[in-house]
């Protein structure tokens, strides 16, 4: 097989993937959003939320705690969807013979930006959550939600680094179009 029909079936497969993750997220997005509705209207129902997420011993000690660190787990949810809505978007719209364009260069950055959101919101949930577990509040549960913040803002620097490379490659060929 020749290297670049080796490269596009290796592409679809990513753009697959890309698509299968963007569905999962978007699916645990809409799942906590749900919860949170139905909670707000049947407390009651705080026991059986989505990913055994047990938060009735917040909500009765703290009803501000209780939807500070929800927010949080909310924004980060949702934050982590689009982000990869931007990936399934940059990669549908990326060509390969000509990938450095200002729609990739753009792509690139704000997967850069929303991944250091990702980590920043995160860490900042995770240090929340240990002042709460240090008061007495049962939310050791949550890690789950971010327990990954060093890797997204470790990721974001390394994107943020691809990106700035790729508006340099897209500056050199407009430079180079013009001499042409």
């Amino acid at each position: 097989m020749s290297k670049l029909k080796n490269d596009n079936l290796l592409f679809n497969g990513l753009r697959i993937i890309a698509w299968l993750i963007f569905a999962g997220l978007s699916i645990e997005a809409a799942a906590l959003i749900t919860n949170f509705i139905v909670t707000l209207y049947n407390p009651e129902f705080l026991e059986n939320l989505y990913q055994k997420l047990d938060l009735t011993g917040v909500y009765h000690q703290s009803k501000f705690a209780f939807f500070g660190i929800y927010s949080f787990i909310l924004v980060i949810a949702i934050l982590k969807a689009y982000l990869f809505y931007i990936v399934v978007m940059l990669l549908t719209k990326l060509n390969l013979s000509a990938p450095f364009n200002n729609f990739v260069s753009e792509r690139i950055t704000q997967i850069s930006y929303y991944t250091f959101a990702i980590g920043l919101l995160s860490y900042i949930a995770r240090e929340t959550a240990k002042n709460l577990m240090n008061r007495g509040y049962a939310v050791d549960n949550l890690d789950q939600f971010w327990a990954d913040s060093q890797a997204f803002i470790l990721m974001a620097a390394v994107v943020y680094i691809i990106a700035a490379i790729f508006k340099k490659g897209v500056e050199l060929q407009r430079e180079n179009d013009l001499t042409v």
